[in-house]
Parts: C-alpha cells; sequence; structure tokens
C-alpha cells in the first residue's frame, strides 16, 4: 500500500531511510523545520537550513521515488530568542514561493515561555498573511497539557481557519480538545517522549480516523521511521481492511497537505491502484 510519512526530519537521517522507505511503499515526506541539535545564533544559519531542505533534500529523496516536501519556521526551541526570530521571519515568505514549500512550521511552544508565545503569534501571523498552512509543536511530558491548553487559547484569538491548522504530538491526555475546536491532530511515534504505535493505534479506535495524521518524526534522537510501518501493521491486525488503512497512512495527510496545492498527491482507493497495475501489466 501507499504512505505519506507527513512529519519527517530528513537533514537527521541517511538516505538509507530514503531506500528503506521507498520498498515499503513510501510516495512522499514533508520536513517541517527543525532544531539543529545546539541553537543556532544567525539568522543566515537558518537561511541556508531553509534552502537545504527546501532544494537539496527533494534532489536526495528523487532518488528513490519519493517526493520531498519541506515548512520553514523557527523552531520553538529557538523561539527563546525574539531578537533572532524576528530576523528569521523576515525572510520566511521568500520561500512560501519554493515549489516545495509547504507551510509555517513546526511552531508553538517548548516551555511556554512568553518569549515563545511572542514568536508563535508572529508565525501564525505571517502564515495567515501568505495563506501558509500550520503546523505546530507541542510540548513534551509534563508540559503537554499546559503547552496544548495555551496553544488553543492563543489560536482562539486569531483569524485562523482551524481546517489548516495541524496540531502534532498528541496524546491520550491532549486529542480531545483540538479536534472538538476543528484542528488536525498528529500522533507522532517516537520511543522517548512521545507516542507507541499501539497506543496511536488505541486513540485511532476511540477517535476515528477523521482529522487525524500519523507520523514517526525521526530526528537526532533515538527514533526510527519504521514505527510508521509498525504502525500500520498493527492497525491492520486489529481487523482493519487495505482501505481502512490507505485512508489513516496516505489519504489523510493528502487531505490536509493538499490545501496547498503544490502538493499534487491526492487520496486513492484500493480498487483505482489495483486497476492501474493491471493496466501496466497489460500494457
Amino acid at each position: 500500500m501507499q504512505i505519506i510519512q507527513p512529519h519527517y526530519h530528513a537533514i537527521a537521517r541517511t538516505a538509507q531511510d530514503y531506500e528503506r522507505m521507498a520498498m515499503s511503499g513510501v510516495v512522499a515526506v514533508a520536513e517541517p523545520a527543525f532544531w539543529a541539535g545546539f541553537d543556532r545564533l544567525y539568522p543566515e544559519t537558518f537561511i541556508d537550513y531553509f534552502h537545504q531542505i527546501s532544494e537539496f533534500e527533494p534532489t536526495r529523496a528523487a532518488e528513490y521515488g519519493i517526493k520531498h516536501y519541506c515548512w520553514v519556521a523557527v523552531n520553538p526551541k529557538e523561539a527563546e530568542n525574539p531578537e533572532l526570530s524576528r530576523e528569521v521571519l523576515k525572510h520566511m515568505p521568500e520561500f512560501y514561493k519554493k515549489p516545495t514549500v509547504l507551510g509555517v512550521g513546526e511552531i508553538g511552544f517548548h516551555k511556554t515561555t512568553k518569549n515563545e508565545e511572542e514568536i508563535f503569534e508572529a508565525q501564525v501571523e505571517q502564515a495567515i498573511k501568505y495563506d501558509q498552512l500550520i503546523l505546530i509543536h507541542t510540548p513534551h511530558l509534563q508540559d503537554k497539557v499546559r503547552g496544548t491548553k495555551r496553544t488553543l487559547e492563543v489560536l482562539s484569538h486569531m483569524n485562523v481557519n482551524p481546517e489548516r491548522v495541524w496540531i502534532d504530538h498528541v496524546e491520550e491526555h491532549t486529542i480531545r480538545e483540538p479536534l472538538e475546536a476543528g484542528y488536525w491532530v498528529g500522533f507522532t511515534l517516537y520511543p522517548i517522549t512521545k507516542c507507541t504505535p499501539k497506543r496511536a493505534v488505541d486513540m485511532l479506535e476511540m477517535y476515528g480516523h477523521e482529522r487525524i495524521l500519523v507520523n514517526s518524526s525521526a530526528d537526532w534522537g533515538p527514533s526510527d521511521p519504521f514505527t510508521l510501518q509498525e504502525c500500520v501493521v498493527q492497525y491492520r491486525a486489529r481487523g482493519y481492511s487495505v482501505q481502512d488503512a490507505i485512508e489513516v497512512f496516505h489519504n489523510n495527510p493528502a487531505r490536509f497537505l493538499g490545501q496547498n496545492p503544490k502538493f499534487d498527491i491526492k487520496p486513492v482507493r484500493l480498487e483505482t491502484i489495483e486497476e492501474d497495475s493491471e493496466n501496466l501489466v497489460q500494457n
């Protein structure tokens, strides 16, 4: 089956990931702007990074038949420096014109501080001004509830369309409120600070699959993009059909990301894939 990996930090990974993903049905990845593992000191460092993920990384993915898209932003971990962040924001609009850039993300809270909130609001305002999709990071572990609550409070006072906003890293104790408010939510499969494949499937069974994305967010730390495929296997083991799995792991990302016309991968039906395969063989 076809899979879209909607949150994947390729800059932190080797080409072997692309090879393995291609062999398991991944057709596209989307790379949010990310912390470098250390706090960057200069706006130019961010700009070079945005060039890397929007220009070079698509060529690396294309060698394995995978489409690569990205987002640009000041990550919450570095938003504690408002002066630097605002300099970076001045340059972000030039990247919205690039053919693989989908929007502003990931933004939001790390420690839910005043400085983080200031830059979060500024980036949301810019996304609205330039009609960009928005990807929001929610904090890890003990600060997740407070950070998610404050995220929703900030957004409630801004002119955002919830259907164009994805609130990521939700867990059992933070999923209900964003869904009820009309936002998209994401489960991030990560071995230490986020969610397991089993818990993700549990939440899919509890809340259904509408406006839900599943990703592995593979990055610098102990992580593996193949937790996404593990989640597919666990979902199917619960008795769900291949088409059910396609809806969650391919069509939902296609629906959300496809709100930006640059993302041209459409939702699919299993019978359509089978018909196309038969026609290919016959021809």
